[in-house]
This record gives structure tokens, sequence and C-alpha cells, in this order.
């Protein structure tokens, strides 16, 4: 039965690889969700054959059918413009389930000192790691969460707040190399985990929203190699390899979004940027210029080539759905549009490739910033809906900006620019954009899906 069990769970994990993998390009992402989703049932059926359950059946039906039954009363009834936060809260349980599994291994180790022969020594310290990694994952991710959903609407500092959190660091290091070399002792090992937990809140706090990408990315991969080092102590090939996966797919996309922003992961988690308050401007010069959504549809049906750039203002204003009838209509015209993403627009990568998926938009009008940064010198009109430090040129051409060295979508570089918009504020980064101020940009206030539904029947008479 554990030779059956053992190969079921590498099977398992294979799928999950290929559905993982799947998962790498828009038009079979959703068959890669499945496929994963498939092998996490199936390993999860699985853990009911194993031998070391001895019955308690009861228990697992009961966490399931509970956990399950949030999980599909809460994913049915999520807006997508909840997604990041929902993202968030998901990946905290990740990562609290690897810190929970560790918490009573290392209980069990306290009562039982034999247990700690039985896993080996290397088991303990991996265990003891990823105990430490795992409530830092969920605390965090807890934070993240209530960032994004509104919950916390500032960054959080106070005088030596980067040593004091270096101290309950220390402290946690500490008392885990303790329980993994001398003994794990149950208070030492509550102790140990209240400070993991104090330590990854105190993480997440000082972040500003412009950062949340990247920290949700972060706390992703930490989640991964939790699990990774959980099943490990476990001696369970399934959370092994899939752990290790995401680990590593979760590195990798933290190192890209911090790339996109120009943002070394230290600076992200030591160096506040975005929800700042009072960024110190230079002069602007120029105003800002109005339009309305009659000589805005006026402009996209007379040009041979636009671009739009869609960010967090169109999933807060669920214009996506508009915005594809609209490209429909100028499609009709002759009118070739085309998408172009910003590998950190909105609160999660991928964002706006979902939102743009669900509004029917098809993958081949979609363009990362690499792919179409060069189009925008020959380009009519752009359309820049709901997006703001993602095209603000000052990261080009202003050393003293925070913003400097990000790349952006250099739609300052079009023939001309619109600019949809609620009002006249800044981005989260805090920093005013330049790009609204320029001789060849419209201001079109409004709501954006009431913008561009106003725009389509102007269309529509012309």
């Amino acid at each position: 039965m554990n030779w059956l069990v053992e190969s079921g769970y590498f099977a398992a994990a294979v799928v999950f690889i290929l559905g993982l993998k799947r998962m790498s390009h828009p038009s079979t992402a959703r068959s890669g969700i499945h496929w994963a989703g498939i092998a996490m049932v199936v390993a999860t059926l699985l853990t009911f054959l194993h031998p070391q359950i001895d019955g308690r059946y009861g228990l697992m039906l009961l966490a399931i059918v509970i956990g399950g039954g949030i999980a599909w009363y809460s994913g049915n009834k999520v807006e997508m413009t909840d997604m990041p936060q929902m993202i968030a809260i998901y990946n905290g349980m990740g990562g609290g389930a690897a810190a929970a599994i560790a918490a009573v291994e290392l209980m069990r180790m306290s009562d039982n000192p034999a247990l700690i022969e039985q896993h080996g020594s290397l088991a303990l310290w991996l265990g003891v790691l990823g105990a430490m990694i795992g409530a830092v994952a969920f605390s965090g991710s807890i934070v993240a969460w209530a960032k994004l959903d509104g919950r916390l609407k500032k960054a959080f500092n106070f005088p030596s707040q980067q040593l004091i959190n270096m101290i309950v660091l220390g402290l946690t290091v500490y008392l885990g190399v303790v329980i993994a070399a001398v003994e794990p002792s149950s208070s030492l090992v509550l102790v140990f985990f209240a400070l993991a937990l104090l330590f990854g809140a105190m993480l997440a706090l000082p972040i500003g929203g412009a950062d949340m990408p990247v920290i949700i990315s972060l706390f992703n991969a930490l989640t991964g190699l939790a699990v990774a080092m959980e099943g490990f102590v476990l001696g369970n090939a399934a959370m092994i390899i899939a752990g290790t996966v995401v680990g590593a797919a979760g590195t990798l996309l933290t190192q890209l979004m911090a790339k996109a922003m120009n943002r070394p992961i230290r600076n992200v988690l030591f160096k506040q940027f975005g929800g700042a308050s009072g960024v110190e401007q230079g002069e602007i010069e120029g105003s800002m210029k109005a339009s309305d959504p009659m000589d805005a549809a006026v402009q996209l049906a007379f040009a041979e080539r636009v671009i739009i750039v869609p960010g967090y203002g169109m999933a807060v204003a669920q214009a996506q759905h508009k915005v594809w009838e609209m490209v429909e209509l100028l499609g009709e015209r002759g009118v070739e549009v085309r998408f172009a993403i910003h590998p950190v627009a909105g609160r999660m990568p991928g964002h706006m490739n979902v939102l743009l998926a669900e509004a029917g938009v098809p993958y081949d009008m979609i363009a990362d910033l690499d792919e179409i940064n060069n189009d925008f010198e020959t380009t009519d009109v752009t359309l820049v809906i709901g997006a703001n430090d993602v095209v603000n040129p000052v990261a080009k051409n202003d050393a003293s900006s925070p913003l400097y060295g990000m790349p952006i979508l250099n739609a300052d570089q079009s023939r001309n620019v619109l600019v949809i918009k609620r009002g006249q504020g800044s981005g989260f980064s805090g920093v005013e954009n330049h790009l609204f101020y320029l001789d060849h940009t419209r201001m079109v206030y409004g709501d954006g899906q009431k913008v561009v539904g106003d725009m389509i029947t102007a269309l529509k008479t012309l």
C-alpha cells in the first residue's frame, strides 16, 4: 500500500508540474489550472490510503468539507478586481499549512525525543527552517491581503523599524538553532512561532502599494519552499516536488517583477516605495488639458494604429467588456488595435491579462512591454485607461524621481495620447505623472466604464 501511495504522489507531482508549465501561456493557462487541480485531488485522495493516517478519516473529511466549502463559496463570489487579495490570502494559507505541519511535528518531538532520531538531524533542521519560512509567509500574506483589500490603507513606519525587524529575525533564528541543535521543547517552539509570525507581519507592514506585486510573489516563493521542506520531514514526495517547483517559479517571478520595477529585492523589503504621501515633486511644465468622450472617439476612429494601455483603474471600473466592445467597433473601421501590458500593471502579475481574457480579447492582440515598446513611435493614438506609474516618463529622464530607472511603456512617444482617469491624483508611488502634462496628451475624466460607453455611443454616430 505504501508503494502505491508513493507512486501516486510522484505521478500527481508530475501532472502538477505539467499543469504549471501550461499556465505559462494564456491560451493553455485554463487547462493548466485544471491539470494542477486534478493532481492535488489525486494526492489528497491518496493520503487517505497512507499507512500513518491510522483511521482518522473523520477529521480529514471535516477539514476538507470546511476548507473546500469556504474556498468554493469565496471563489465564486469574488470579483475580478478582488483577485489580488484572494491570491494573497490563499497563498498565506499555504504557508500557514506548512507551518502548522512543522508545529505538530516539533511538538511531537518535544513530547517524544525518540522521534528526533527517527526523522534524522537533517530533517529536523529543514523542518525548523520550513516552519520559520511558512510562518513568515503566512503572517506577511495576511498583511498583504489587508493592504490590497483596503483594510490597511497606508504603510506603517516607526523609528528604528528595520533595526527592530532585524532583532526579531535574529531572535527567531537563534531559537530555531536551539530547537534544532539542542531540544525542541514546547515552550521554545511556541515562542519561536510567535516571533516568526511577528517578523512576517512586520516585514510586510511598511511595504507600499507599488511594491505589492513583488511582495506577493516573494511570499508565494517562500510558501513553496516551506512546503518542500516539510515534505522532506514527512518523507512526502508530492510535497517535496510540488513545493520545490512552486518555490522556484515564485523566486523567478519575484526577480522578474523586481527587474520590471528596477527595484532590488532588498529595497522592496527594507526601503519604502509606494503609498507614500508628500513625495517631493519637481516643477512640471505645461498643464493638463481636458477632452470629452466625443472628441476622444473621433481621434480613435480616424487613427490607423492604436495602442491601449490598461491599468488598475480599468479593473476598478470593470470597464474591460466595454473596452473590447469599443475595440471591435474600431476594428470594423479598419483601425489596428493592440493592448500593451506592463509586468506590474494592476495589483499582481498577469492581472490585466486575466481581465482582458475575461472580456474575450484574443491573445494575439495582447503584447508585453518588451514586445511592443518600440511600436509607440509609429502609433497614432495611445489610450491609457487607469494606468499611471507604468507610463510615467520621469522614470526615463528624472534621476531624482523614485521611479527613475523603472522600465515603462513608451506611451509618451505616440503622436497622440488619451488618458481616461477619475481625477487628477497621482499613482500608487505618489509621483505626479508628467505624461498628463504633455502637449499631445488629453485627459478624459470620469469612471472608466461610463467614459468608454460614451465613446462607443459616439463611434456609432460617426
